[in-house]
């Protein structure tokens, strides 16, 4: 919620539109209380992240996963509504679509990025000018995912990328690319749809609000703004004309559904996460890895084969790899909460038994692709190096993803993580972020 209002209609009190523990823990008791008497659910939501006090880091991401755990094992119709903000992690646990909403709509003004949507629709129709939705663009974009690299999803990771030279070309804003100096060898072409944000009204908006509008168009069009404009990137190719793509809104929607079910390019993935249960993972650390992979997991393909390695002094086989199909995804959840801290960290060791599984598996899934994810602190002191372990990987070719917890800066740990994971091209993600949850919800949605 995010206002309250009295008897007369007068607002009384005014909220953020931030989760909080409390309101979390209410919102899962009272899905679980509807799911038990089959009552469908719809909710509305503005959710722009979590309560940032200190009483309420300590709680709210374990009250955010329960939340997210009762949407996605309700079994009743479930719809969501989005009134204004649909930021990262808040909106992922507050009925998303990865979590089984039936249906969701977007209503007012939804925060979206449409720079994904912009290229994919713009290849589309490169493919297939006449009907960008035809079989012969769908094959040609399962054709191009087949022969694509793993997908850079963060400006962020595009940038550390491109600073070791691994990416020849890449998709992003203008003004990301203006402002980022690591791309500054690499030459910014215009495509697609123009989507500069111009300001519009509508005739039923109040006399209020169209004077406000036209109060911040003089604004943005000052002689100060239109500078501070020009410095960050925007004004920028006036010449350009959009492209077209042939399509509407309807297009729109059934191109992120052909994009989802092509991006693997056809194929399969078979995917290990190797799970840290060492003693320096005691506490908070343990903690966040169980809570974001068990939020997070729901946006795994069922179509894609998972299996689940912890390791400390010794490496266990927690879950075999296997399509991750209802039963299969209970399986992980279930190892996923059992996993229990124990000595030291023999790290990789445990990549080498991963990377056998994978290996294994394959045999029986021909076309599958491979990639691994290592969570962990990076404390290795126990068995291989990764001296020793690295061009095995590095031979094999499987994208080695990690994410990292108590890291700091240029430490040794740190190190050799962002080591493992640029061996075959795939990232870090530094788990002390905030939005650790909405990091890998992406790197999920995109990889697997």
């Amino acid at each position: 919620r995010s206002a309250c209002f009295d008897e007369t209609g007068a607002k009384a009190e005014e909220f953020g539109a931030a989760l909080t523990t409390a309101g979390c823990s209410k919102a899962s008791a009272l899905v679980r209380f509807c799911d038990a008497f089959e009552i469908p659910v719809i909710t509305l939501t503005n959710a722009a992240g979590f309560a940032a006090t200190e009483a309420e880091e300590n709680t709210v991401a374990s009250a955010a996963a329960g939340l997210a755990a009762a949407f996605a094992g309700a079994t009743v119709p479930k719809i969501n509504v989005i009134t204004k903000r649909a930021a990262g992690s808040a909106y992922a646990v507050m009925n998303s679509k990865a979590l089984g909403a039936d249906l969701t709509f977007a209503y007012t003004n939804p925060d979206t990025s449409s720079t994904g949507l912009n290229i994919l629709t713009s290849m589309l129709y490169a493919f297939d000018k006449d009907d960008p939705l035809s079989q012969t663009a769908q094959q040609k974009l399962i054709d191009y995912q087949k022969q694509s690299p793993p997908v850079a999803y963060t400006t962020g990771v595009l940038r550390d990328q491109a600073t070791k030279g691994i990416i020849k070309a890449m998709v992003m804003e203008e003004q990301a690319y203006h402002n980022t100096p690591e791309l500054k060898n690499y030459v910014y072409t215009p495509a697609g749809i123009r989507h500069d944000h111009p300001l519009y009204t509508f005739d039923y908006v109040s006399s209020e609000k169209q004077e406000a509008a036209k109060l911040f168009t003089e604004f943005c069009l000052s002689s100060e703004s239109q500078s501070l404009a020009d410095k960050k990137g925007f004004n920028l190719h006036n010449e350009y004309k959009s492209q077209p793509n042939g399509m509407d809104g309807a297009g729109y929607l059934a191109a992120q559904k052909i994009w989802k079910q092509s991006k693997d390019g056809g194929q399969p993935i078979i995917a290990v996460f190797v799970a840290d249960v060492s003693g320096s993972m005691a506490g908070s650390p343990i903690n966040s890895l169980k809570e974001s992979l068990l939020a997070t997991s729901s946006y795994i393909s069922s179509d894609n084969y998972i299996g689940l390695v912890s390791f400390a002094d010794n490496v266990h086989i927690n879950l075999p790899i296997d399509v991750f199909d209802d039963e299969h995804r209970a399986y992980f959840s279930g190892a996923v909460k059992a996993l229990d801290i124990e000595g030291s960290t023999a790290t990789y060791n445990a990549v080498l038994v991963a990377l056998k599984m994978m290996v294994d598996k394959k045999e029986e899934i021909p076309n599958a692709k491979m990639m691994l994810f290592v969570l962990s602190d990076g404390e290795q002191n126990r068995g291989y190096s990764l001296d020793r372990v690295a061009p095995i990987v590095g031979g094999l070719k499987i994208p080695v993803y990690t994410i990292g917890y108590n890291l700091t800066s240029d430490s040794q740990a740190t190190n050799e993580l962002k080591r493992l994971s640029g061996i075959n091209e795939a990232s870090l993600i530094n788990a002390t972020s905030d939005d650790l949850i909405n990091h890998m919800r992406n790197l999920f949605n995109v990889e697997l």
